[in-house]
């Protein structure tokens, strides 16, 4: 774990909790993203999580990690928010998550599992909650457990389904549901572009939307932005971009997740 706790920190502070891909590490993440430097100029915690496995992936696929208060890798994160709050005057109630590939899956599994913890989250090229989830699977293993037919883009299901899995991980809790923005290219052939509607659908049943409007070319060419229910690109429940011709995983824009999250707008 790396956490960047900026100088003259005026607290509660925001945190935002960046998790990193497959073949990656929090440091390496840390530098190939500009969270550190915005945590600097704008005054956010930014907690960079580390994979234990040894090929640098989250566990995505036990019922642990996709429990609240279950254990596993989605905990772990968890304590690591905590002990930000605890220790460098974090504020509980501004705290956000984001991720690419391997990341975005964890990320999806936090908001979901957890959504007493974060506000919202920002997700690059990743799967819904529950995709990867393999039976059998332990928060121990090493590496976690893989699904192919997710990472494909076979694992199809209804909105009510998806929602369903969401609200499973956290039973009984009724609070308010993270935000969520979700990027995801066309052409990406690692963890397929089918999943994009799929967390579409995810998240759209999870916030009780029915409605939708797209917008081509936003925020750059070649992105369709699309728009669930009311509200604009700071302050709907959910956002999403589809990148055409674009691969796994997206680039980061990392000043949208900082507008997404209340941070910077």
């Amino acid at each position: 774990m790396y956490i960047h706790v900026p100088k003259n920190l005026k607290t509660p502070a925001p945190i935002v909790v960046a998790v990193h891909h497959c073949q990656g590490s929090a440091t390496g993440y840390s530098g190939s993203t500009k969270y550190v430097s915005l945590s600097d100029q704008y005054g956010f915690i930014a907690i960079y999580p580390n994979s234990r496995s040894s090929g640098g992936c989250f566990d995505v696929s036990s019922q642990a990690t996709l429990t609240h208060n279950g254990g596993g890798d989605s905990q772990t994160i968890v304590n690591m928010v905590k002990y930000a709050v605890d220790k460098h005057g974090g504020d509980p109630k501004r705290v956000f998550t984001v991720g690419t590939s391997s990341g975005a899956m964890m990320t999806n599994v936090l908001v979901a599992a957890y959504p007493d913890v974060f506000a919202a989250g920002s997700v690059y090229s990743g799967v819904p909650a529950g995709c990867f989830a393999v039976s059998g699977a332990t928060a121990s293993q090493d590496p976690p457990g893989w699904s192919n037919s997710c990472a494909n883009g076979q694992n199809v299901k209804t909105a009510q389904q998806w929602g369903d899995l969401v609200r499973s991980y956290y039973p009984g809790y009724t609070g308010t549901r993270p935000r969520m923005q979700i990027f995801h290219g066309t052409s990406d052939s690692t963890l397929r572009y089918p999943n994009y509607a799929e967390q579409l659908k995810e998240w759209s049943n999870v916030f009780g939307l029915t409605t939708s409007t797209n917008k081509t070319n936003t925020p750059q060419s070649g992105y369709t932005q699309t728009i669930y229910g009311e509200g604009t690109t700071t302050t709907a429940q959910l956002v999403g971009y589809s990148a055409s011709g674009v691969g796994h995983s997206v680039p980061q824009h990392e000043s949208m997740d900082l507008a997404f999250f209340g941070i910077t707008a």
